[in-house]
């Protein structure tokens, strides 16, 4: 296992860490995969208030016999921003009881996805992390995100934080910029959900399999990432101790990319190029914001994959949020385009968005969900 900085916090992070909202079926099993995580050499154990029973199954199994001291490991959970000082102070404290710990290595605030929310930090909860932090509570503070560019950006210019949790992916790069300006900064930058979120890449498509060889999907997405050293360390969502063995395959490749990885990334930009031709959205943002509401952007993305490398079933699984997660997956599905025109002539490309995104409704509209731990 390859260890990494953490940015300005100045920890040694393992190249992957272990997410725990998945393993949430008994405290049991909970301690299986924890303590195989930590013997493969995981340092680095993230949970937060939202998952479920998460942060006491944790500290259940960090009462337990670990392969390491406590000290050695890196515990990181996560509490959602409110305009609320009392509350927060509250929210620490009964995270610590349930942890079962004297102190968090790392409280991130979960979900800093509208301005509200970044306007809470700043007038209401950062105050009481700052006043854990001189006790002794807590030693670091981040944030999590899944909101626009523009305000990850606003929220990493603060400079209140010395770590970011991100998602960014060979398939989702739009977040280039906050990846450069973290490492501006000197935060840690923790990828969110390179398996899931980057792709489905744990169940990828035969056509993606070929285009990848000769790796798998799955082990591409963590090449790419770990090739840029600006990048801390990866979560996986294991739910199992089986479920950690084919993503630490490469949990020691620390190296440039190499030749064949290159023209993987030929391959694939190939293969995206000649089989949307003149339909493909590039991704500029430029048609929003739309009157309907819709994230026109992220519908024609969900298409382009779907179309380029048959990432049908992870397009419906995410197109499926719209609607159905508020501001963790903000828009309206694109059904609801009532071909106002607005996007057209904002197009650099000349795409017939209209067109495109009820194309991308049929393709990818199957049933509504919502997020695991509702």
């Amino acid at each position: 296992m390859h260890y990494r900085r953490f940015g300005r916090t100045n920890l040694l992070l393992s190249a992957f860490s272990l997410g725990t909202m998945r393993c949430l079926a008994d405290p049991d099993l909970n301690y299986q995969t924890v303590h195989k995580a930590v013997s493969m050499g995981i340092n680095h154990l993230e949970t937060a208030r939202g998952y479920g029973q998460s942060e006491t199954y944790l500290g259940l199994a960090l009462q337990r016999e670990l392969p390491v001291e406590r000290s050695q490991l890196c515990i990181t959970t996560k509490l959602p921003p409110t305009p609320d000082r009392a509350l927060m102070a509250q929210w620490i404290d009964e995270s610590l009881d349930r942890l079962q710990l004297d102190y968090i290595d790392c409280l991130g605030i979960h979900g800093i996805n509208t301005q509200e929310h970044l306007d809470w930090v700043n007038d209401g909860c950062y105050p009481a992390i700052a006043d854990a932090i001189e006790c002794g509570k807590i030693r670091h503070v981040g944030f999590s995100t899944h909101g626009s560019l523009d305000l990850i950006l606003a929220a990493i210019e603060t400079q209140l934080f010395k770590f970011i949790n991100l998602h960014y992916y060979y398939f989702y790069q739009r977040l280039a910029p906050a990846i450069a300006l973290a490492s501006k900064y000197d935060m840690g930058i923790f990828i969110i959900s390179p398996a899931d979120k980057g792709g489905k890449l744990y169940t990828p498509p035969t056509n993606l399999v070929e285009l990848c060889q000769p790796l798998t999907p799955l082990a591409f997405n963590y090449r790419w990432l770990l090739a840029d050293d600006r990048i801390s360390t990866l979560s996986l969502g294991a739910a199992n101790p089986d479920e950690l063995y084919p993503s630490l395959d490469v949990a020691d490749a620390d190296y440039p990319l190499t030749a064949t990885e290159r023209g993987i990334i030929d391959r694939l930009e190939r293969q995206l190029q000649t089989s949307l031709n003149t339909d493909l959205c590039s991704q500029c943002y430029a048609c929003l914001p739309c009157p309907a509401q819709i994230n026109i952007p992220e519908v024609l993305r969900l298409r382009n994959l779907s179309v380029a490398y048959d990432l049908t079933d992870y397009g419906q699984y995410r197109y499926q949020m719209f609607e159905n997660a508020g501001h963790w997956f903000p828009g309206m599905k694109a059904n609801r385009c009532n071909e106002c025109g607005d996007c057209l002539p904002r197009c650099p490309q000349g795409l017939n968005i209209p067109q495109l995104l009820a194309d991308a409704h049929d393709k990818l509209h199957t049933r509504q969900g919502r997020r695991l731990w509702e």
